[in-house]
Parts: structure tokens; sequence; C-alpha cells
């Protein structure tokens, strides 16, 4: 007898915050008790490019144990790290330099992630953010994230790789890298925001990349404009997206990523964000199931 195709259970599907998101002078505490009020299940931790964040890496085997006594205590995970270091210090740079400190870099993020619990890394969608890139940009590239694909494979913890608003800023792009390790251990990290930004259509890059999401980014952007759009006011078509992957068969943590950290109104921008991205994944799985009856 044929099996029938996966079907997707729209109710055990995760929805994440960025940390970004909410206001920045948080306690740990703090943060993740908000993170369950405002409507969400986890949070994602960030090391971009500031000095800052990145020092998160160096944070003590004590300080280490109390982050994750909080997220006992609170019953909130942090399941996901979006490591943008990569930005400042590129896996693909032609200083040898900067790749050992990317590396460095790379190496922390994966400890900091199993020691915390993370279930995946999120690696950003550029050989070398501020420079043009060449075949030379993108071996460099390679042989640097084969490193960490090496490090994090055998701690058992998954690598997703974002198309970005530049550089890796397609699925196809994208795709090359997940055949490339052709391993259950590197996915995509697919952004919806990021596609529009690109000039693609959504729909159909969603296609390329079935049954290779680990986790998908949700916000809206606008052509030329890829921060602080609200969402429900730009032009990612969410319910179309959200249709798309349910007839996938999509079983992923989904994230909302905004960047109010500084708003005033941080935390009701993120309720309203959140109930706004529920509210259209639900559309999107009804529409799918309407059609499918």
């Amino acid at each position: 007898m044929e099996k029938a195709a996966w079907s997707s259970d729209l109710e055990s599907i995760p929805v994440g915050l960025y940390e970004k998101a909410l206001p920045k002078d948080l306690s740990w505490q703090q943060r993740l008790l908000l993170t369950r009020q405002t409507g969400f299940d986890f949070l994602e931790i960030s090391i971009d490019d500031t000095d800052e964040r990145i020092a998160r890496l160096e944070w003590t085997s004590s300080e280490r144990r109390s982050l994750r006594s909080q997220v006992d205590q609170t019953g909130v995970r942090i399941q996901s790290l979006s490591l943008s270091a990569h930005r400042r210090y590129p896996l693909g740079s032609s200083s040898p330099r900067i790749r050992t400190k990317a590396l460095d870099i790379f190496k922390k993020s994966i400890d900091l992630a199993v020691e915390l619990g993370i279930r995946y890394l999120l690696i950003g969608g550029a050989e070398d953010y501020y420079q043009e890139v060449d075949q030379n940009s993108k071996e460099r590239f390679l042989e640097t994230l084969g490193e960490g694909f090496q490090w994090a494979s055998g701690a058992g913890l998954m690598l997703a790789l974002e198309n970005w608003d530049i550089q890796i800023n397609t699925m196809p792009r994208v795709m090359e890298y997940v055949s490339y390790f052709n391993s259950p251990w590197f996915q995509t990290y697919t952004d919806l925001g990021n596609l529009i930004y690109a000039g693609v259509d959504v729909v159909s890059q969603l296609s390329i990349v079935e049954g290779h999401i680990a986790a998908l980014h949700v916000k809206d952007t606008l052509p030329g404009q890829l921060r602080y759009v609200t969402p429900g006011e730009g032009a990612v078509p969410f319910v179309d997206a959200f249709e798309k992957l349910a007839s996938m068969g999509f079983q992923s943590p989904v994230v909302l990523e905004l960047w109010t950290e500084e708003f005033p109104d941080a935390v009701e921008l993120v309720r309203e964000g959140g109930a706004f991205i529920r509210s259209k994944m639900k559309e999107g799985w009804q529409r799918h199931q309407n059609k499918s009856s």
C-alpha cells in the first residue's frame, strides 16, 4: 500500500522570538519571562558583530550554568543561536588574521550553544559581507565553513545557513552549500523577508528548499527596506508562503525577527507581531486544508 505524504501539524510548530525584539536592558530572567508573556514558545539568542555580544563567548562556566538554571526555572528555552558576528569577521576574508578570528568565534559559538542546550545555530549567508567577492572568497568561505561544520556535527548541533541580504541571498545559493555537505547537520535557515529584499518570488523559492528548512525567520520587508517594517505593512506574502509551507509538510520552528530593542513600546510591538504571525500561519494552513479537502 502506498503511504500517504506527511501532513503538517500547525499546533505543534513552536514560534520563537529573536532576542533583539525585546528591550535591551533586561536581565535574562526578565527576557525569558517576557518571551512567554508576549505569546512565544522560545527565545533566539544573538551573537552579533558588537563587542558586547561577542563577549558572551567568554562567559565563565558559572555564568553559563546560571543561564541554564534560569531557562529551567522559567520553562522558556533558548532554542537557537543567531551568529552574525561573521559580518565583521568574515569566514571568506582574504586576511588570514581575520579568518583565524572568525574560526575562533565559530568554535566558541558552537561550544556556547552546546552548553546552553541550543539545538541549531544560524550562519549568515555572506562570504565576505563588506567586500566584493570572487571565486577565491567563495573557496575560503567554504573551507572555513567546513571546519565549523565538522565541529558542530561532531557535537550534534545543526548548522543552518540563512539567505542574507547580499551574496548568498537566494535559496538556490543556500542549497549549493546544503548539497555540498549533504548532511542532516547542515540545512537552511530560510528568511521570508530577505527573499523579498532580494527581489525574488517567495513561494517558488520555498519549493527549492523543501525538506531542508531547519527553521524559518519571519519578518516583513519592502524592496529596499530590510528592517523596521511593521508586520503586515510590507511586501511579504505571509498567507501564500504559509500555505506553501503547509503543502510541503513543513514542521520546523518559526522565529519572529524584529529589531525593536531600543523602542519604548517594544513589548507591545512584539505582542502584536506575534499575534499577527500566528494568525497568518493559521490562515495559510487553513487555505491549504480547504484546497486539499
